[in-house]
C-alpha cells in the first residue's frame, strides 16, 4: 500500500522508532526529504518553494488540516516564498511510519498547489 493511502495510527509512547534500516527502506518513497538530527531526535524535514509568500501560506495551511485530520502534528515554518515542514514523532522521540505517510501527503499537496500554480488556478 502507498504510504498516501495509510492512515497515521495513535502513538501513545513506548512503540520503538523505526531502524536505520527501516528509515532506509522507507526514504526512497519520499526522495525529496532529508533525515536530520535535532537534541538527538532524528526527524524528515523538506524545505518547500514558492512564487510568493501567500502560496506558502495557503500550502502550510492545508498541511495543518492534513496534519489535524491524521492527529499527528509537525513543526511548520512559514518565511517569504519558502515553507520548513519537519515531522518526526514527539511521545517516542524519534521516526514512526506515521511520519512517513505525514511526508508523503504533505508532498501530495505540494505537488496539487505546484499543478494549481502552472495550470493558472
Amino acid at each position: 500500500m502507498k504510504l498516501t493511502e495509510m492512515r497515521c495510527v495513535p502513538c501513545r509512547g513506548g512503540v520503538p522508532t523505526l531502524t536505520g534500516e527501516e528509515i532506509a527502506a522507507l526514504m526512497p518513497q519520499v526522495p525529496d526529504w532529508a533525515v536530520m538530527v535535532s537534541d538527538d531526535i532524528p526527524q524528515l524535514q523538506r524545505v518547500f518553494k514558492f512564487k510568493d509568500y501567500l502560496q506558502g501560506a495557503v500550502f502550510a495551511h492545508q498541511v495543518a488540516e492534513m496534519a489535524d485530520q491524521e492527529d499527528h502534528h509537525p513543526v511548520i515554518v512559514v518565511e517569504w516564498r519558502k515553507v520548513t515542514v519537519t515531522w518526526w514523532t514527539h511521545k517516542i522521540k524519534g521516526l514512526h511510519q506515521n511520519d512517513f505517510i505525514s511526508v508523503a501527503k504533505t508532498d501530495d499537496i505540494y505537488r496539487t498547489i505546484e499543478e494549481s500554480a502552472s495550470s493558472g488556478g
